[in-house]
């Protein structure tokens, strides 16, 4: 599949800002109350429940509402998933406790690159090659502070409707550990994919505010599906293909 073509800009009724306003008033209050909480846990343990129960609470807000199917994720897991919207990392969060691998870009906007780093997220630049054997290292630290990362292979978001080739660099990061598990991850957004999904030129803002402004929930399915086997661990380019043919697969099933 290629890239999706820019979607027409969105545009919020006026009857949505009510909501919009409503949404954002009970994250503000979650986030003082979650912030609280996160320190006081943080004088007692360094595995803090505070970030995972505050993504999936800004989740709820934002009006998601999630099953899941296939096995139950092991703690210490390595995902790769595909990318639709932001809506993505509240809902991995919320489930499994992930932490994420995200493009250094957010980290230019201080507010939340400080609440990504609540949640251990890697920052990594993609299009610096030079850096790479310095953000896998990144990467292997991460999975051994956390237990959990997701990667989104794809680099970007899609429309939802197939998935875009993965990336495989950081991959290396667990080449020859078999200890890790390595589960694809599918989520699926049903008949309002093509709703929700961030692609093309959308201002981010945009794409937040259309999603806030909807009265209907947001529906979500994450299929987690089965470890990728040993054989198609053998080195990372088999492992990022495998697990673009099994989310493949499953939306095809």
């Amino acid at each position: 599949m290629t890239a999706a073509m820019p979607l027409a800009r969105r545009r919020v009724a006026a009857w949505g800002w009510p909501l919009i306003a409503l949404r954002l008033t009970a994250m503000l209050a979650l986030l003082a109350a979650s912030l609280a909480l996160y320190y006081l846990f943080a004088i007692f343990t360094a595995h803090n429940p505070v970030p995972r129960l505050f993504l999936r609470g800004v989740g709820a807000i934002a009006g998601l509402r999630i099953r899941t199917s296939g096995p139950r994720p092991a703690r210490r897991t390595f995902f790769l998933a595909n990318h639709v919207t932001w809506l993505d990392i509240l809902a991995i969060a919320g489930r499994t406790g992930s932490a994420f691998v995200a493009h250094d870009g957010l980290a230019q906007i201080g507010p939340l690159r400080w609440l990504c780093e609540l949640n251990d997220t890697v920052f990594v630049a993609r299009h610096e090659r030079r850096s790479v054997a310095a953000q896998i290292e990144k990467v292997r630290i991460a999975l051994a502070d956390t237990g959990a990362l997701t990667i989104f292979p794809e680099g970007t978001c899609s429309d939802g409707t197939g998935t875009l080739p993965f990336k495989s660099s950081l991959l290396s990061a667990i080449e020859g550990d078999s200890d890790i598990p390595v589960q694809p991850v599918w989520l699926d957004y049903g008949a309002e994919t093509r709703k929700v999904a961030w692609v093309g030129e959308e201002p981010g803002l945009d794409n937040a505010l259309g999603i806030l402004a909807r009265w209907r929930p947001v529906d979500l399915t994450i299929h987690f599906l089965p470890p990728l086997p040993r054989e198609d661990r053998a080195d990372r380019k088999r492992m990022a293909a495998a697990a673009r043919m099994a989310i493949e697969a499953a939306r095809a099933g």
